[in-house]
């Protein structure tokens, strides 16, 4: 560790700076996290309201990531043109016309057309939450800084759901009359209008990401960001570092490119891309948009599958906790194998489970002890992925990228993680009738899968400065041994 590390260390009082800048650039997360859960406690409800079948009601649910990955894809390159803050401030702005349009929505189809309204602000804020976060944050934090972002999405979670039930329970139904004789189900869409108003506004107040500033040739201004939270560093060291690094940048590849000699894209551009999909396709928010099946066949009444879901996203919060404290710790690659691991034997346990399931009434029904062992199984996912893949995989997308192509492959990255996450969440009605073992044994080979590309593909980025991050992918092990000879 080199003095300026060191001096930072020492300096609480920078440290709570940098904190407080990294939970505001978070709450991005936390609306990413509301919008995908709030229409677990409506989906029902709005069926009924618009009479709609199984095929437009789960692209009622799904359609909002449809305009989230185009808001992550165009959001990276916004934000390299117009600085992070200003695309916070529209993230919250969308969002805020989203939740008000769909709380009043008349019918199913500008239902949908707010929904992906919204999914636009969330994609927004997906990108430029990790970016900032690691960008503001010197490194012997940015692991755990980095993992506010998967943090403030498990509160989002939880908060919708929570919200959900609430509203449900007051109501007598999501389909009841609440305040002001409107349906619970518009409250619970209506309410996203609050988070939306406190992320816009507090984006106003923070100050640009110093790296931003220097590729925008705006050094008096990154220097005083710089001195502001970081007092007891060694400023000139990093703007020379981040110079450094973007003149190397320009030269290798005129205006951030991202192209490359491997399938169009540079190599590490690839390894963000397939990190995102990794990440969506083991299934997880299968956990939390589709449970009902699951808490029903292990014996549960359907009127308490929205408590279940807000039971299992508070052990999503617990665990996220864990991996924040050790991130910095051990390092990004053993958490992600570990969790990995994990996710594998879990995800396969759930497919063995639903092989032996029998159909009572009409009802899938798990018999003997093969219920609790699914229940048990689908927790030890949720906890293998919270405590790895959820959290980790934002911290590498902050920090893994040059910075001259850091904001445009962070936004192509989140752009194919929402197309992912759209995939599996549409397609899961459909395989889960035809085969519940088959299609978590599917989630479980991507798991597997996910082991081998981390083993193989992904290198380790703790202790690193983002400058020295832009020489990754080197041969294996080589960025660990320049991170400890540093």
């Amino acid at each position: 560790m080199n003095a300026s590390t060191k001096a930072t260390d020492l300096a609480p009082g920078s440290n709570r700076k940098v904190i407080a800048l990294a939970v505001a650039g978070a709450l991005g997360g936390f609306l990413f996290g509301f919008d995908s859960s709030v229409i677990n406690g409506a989906v029902n409800a709005v069926q009924e309201e618009f009479g709609l079948n199984a095929t437009l009601t789960g692209f009622a649910v799904a359609c909002a990531l449809l305009g989230a990955a185009a808001g992550a894809f165009f959001g990276g390159r916004f934000a390299d043109r117009y600085g992070r803050i200003p695309m916070m401030v529209l993230g919250g702005v969308v969002f805020l016309v989203s939740s008000i349009g769909s709380g009043f929505a008349f019918g199913v189809i500008d239902l949908i057309i707010w929904r992906i309204i919204g999914g636009l602000g969330i994609g927004l804020a997906s990108v430029v939450a990790p970016a900032y976060i690691a960008e503001i944050s010197p490194r012997h934090m940015r692991g755990r800084l980095g993992s506010l972002q998967q943090l403030a999405i498990t509160l989002g979670i939880f908060s919708a759901l929570l919200s959900d039930a609430v509203f449900a329970e007051s109501a007598g139904g999501a389909a009841g009359e609440f305040w002001f004789g409107l349906e619970a189900w518009r409250w619970m869409f209506l309410v996203g209008a609050v988070p939306a108003v406190v992320y816009g506004g507090i984006a106003f107040i923070l100050p640009e990401s110093p790296r931003f500033l220097i590729l925008k040739d705006k050094e008096a201004d990154a220097r005083a960001v710089f001195t502001r939270l970081w007092p007891s560093g060694d400023v000139d060291r990093e703007i020379r570092d981040m110079r450094r690094s973007i003149e190397v940048d320009a030269r290798s590849q005129r205006s951030g490119s991202l192209r490359g000699s491997t399938f169009g894209l540079k190599p590490i551009v690839w390894v963000g891309i397939i990190l995102s999909v990794f990440q969506q396709f083991v299934g997880i928010n299968v956990i939390f948009y589709y449970s009902t099946t699951l808490w029903s066949a292990v014996g549960f009444e359907e009127s308490n599958s929205l408590t279940i879901s807000v039971i299992t996203s508070v052990t999503n919060i617990l665990v996220t906790l864990v991996a924040i404290a050790l991130v910095d710790r051990i390092g990004r690659r053993p958490i992600l194998l570990a969790g990995s691991i994990g996710m594998t034997v879990s995800l396969a346990t759930m497919a063995a489970a639903f092989s032996q399931s029998v159909t009572v009434d009409g009802a899938l029904s798990l018999p003997g002890a093969w219920a609790p062992i699914a229940l048990v199984a689908a927790n030890l996912f949720v906890i293998s992925f919270g405590a790895s893949w959820g959290p980790v995989v934002w911290v590498l997308l902050g920090e893994m990228f040059p910075n001259s192509i850091r904001a445009k492959a962070l936004g192509l990255a989140a752009a194919a993680q929402w197309i992912a996450n759209f995939l599996i969440t549409v397609s899961f009605p459909p395989m889960a009738d035809a085969s519940l073992p088959i299609t978590y044994a599917l989630y479980a080979l991507f798991a597997g899968l996910s082991f081998w590309f981390v083993l193989r593909k992904v290198p380790e980025t703790n202790g690193m400065s983002l400058e020295e991050a832009d020489t990754l992918l080197p041969p294996k092990n080589s960025a660990r041994k320049a991170a400890s000879a540093s």
